[in-house]
């Protein structure tokens, strides 16, 4: 299989990528597109036969949940229930984060594939802000189901590059939007009983979230019940260890690489790389996978990733960074 890069710059390569990216889409091809988050492998959500493209080519588990993205906002009661109780809520996130980065996981009407949902009775659902993303999904006209255009538990695709190197050959297309723009995944979250749980955090805070409800941080589950979920992911294929303080750390091995939050003068590491120097966490995250894949590439023994400050936006990166230093 040969995979197709496509630029959507200028105005008439844009108009070809849009057309042939909706083309793939009705074949039900899974092809990868970029959101605002990070690259995601778009398929038709209500063709199993496309979703399950996507579990082939990523290599994913087919008991790991799929998002899926809406066309416009009248999908979300085409595919999900929305309990009386919670009707006032959901409108209210919807129209606060939508379209963004805000995943919602409700109950599912049964017109959305099993495969999809891992055979969970709730589906998890989003609105992407991504320009490039909209105009297809909304000239595809119907629902994609798009988790993160990477192999299954690998660091999650910023860049059309990334996807490249993650899967040429095992793809048709993939739409070069450029760099993502909050450089993490949504922020998942569940609504019961007028209250949030956030089963995933991402660009979406606590902070953020509390202004319109009761916000509580999901305990490790039993059971999965939405992406991303694994206690082991995101993970770059050399060991990574969080460190407290990296100017004091002593590398065991020959060659150790870091990553710091603000930088560091530790002449020890062969490879360094900073999400910002500024402090600005908005910035990290936006950087954050991109620089674990550059240190993954840099053929090292170890990654020492400095820990950061867990409020705000840090407590996405460091959930992100904890699960990349899981085995």
């Amino acid at each position: 299989m040969k995979t197709q890069l496509l630029e959507v710059e200028p105005a008439a390569a844009r108009e070809i990528a849009v057309s042939t990216a909706v083309d793939y889409l009705r074949r039900g091809e899974a092809i990868a597109l970029p959101t605002e988050t990070v690259y995601g492998l778009a398929a038709d959500a209500l063709n199993v036969d496309a979703a399950l493209r996507i579990f082939e080519a990523k290599e994913r588990p087919r008991f790991d949940p799929l998002i899926v993205h809406l066309p416009t906002l009248d999908w979300l009661e085409r595919l999900a229930i929305i309990p009386a109780e919670d009707e006032e809520l959901v409108r209210r996130l919807t129209s606060e984060f939508w379209p963004g980065a805000l995943t919602l996981v409700l109950p599912r009407h049964s017109i959305v594939p099993d495969v999809v949902t891992a055979g969970l009775e709730t589906v998890a659902l989003r609105m992407s802000a991504h320009p490039v993303f909209r105009e297809i999904i909304q000239a595809f006209g119907g629902p994609l189901a798009a988790p993160s255009a990477n192999r299954f538990g690998r660091i999650s695709p910023t860049d059309a590059r990334h996807v490249a190197a993650e899967l040429d050959g095992r793809i048709l297309l993939i739409i070069d939007g450029g760099a993502t723009t909050h450089g993490l995944e949504s922020t998942i979250v569940s609504v019961r009983h007028g209250k949030i749980r956030i089963l995933r955090p991402g660009p979406i805070t606590v902070e953020e979230l509390s202004e319109l409800a009761e916000v509580k941080l999901a305990s490790p589950a039993a059971k999965l019940e939405a992406p991303g979920q694994f206690r082991s992911h995101y993970a770059p294929r050399t060991r990574l260890v969080l460190v407290d303080d990296l100017e004091a750390f002593a590398p065991a091995a020959e060659r150790v690489g870091c990553l710091s939050f603000l930088g560091t003068r530790n002449a020890s590491f062969v490879e360094k790389r900073t999400l910002s120097a500024s402090g600005n966490l908005r910035e990290a995250a936006a950087n954050l996978f991109r620089c674990l894949r550059e240190l993954d590439d840099a053929q090292l023994d170890l990654i020492a990733a400095q820990k950061i400050p867990e409020s705000g936006l840090g407590s996405a990166i460091m959930d992100r960074l904890k699960r990349a230093a899981a085995r």
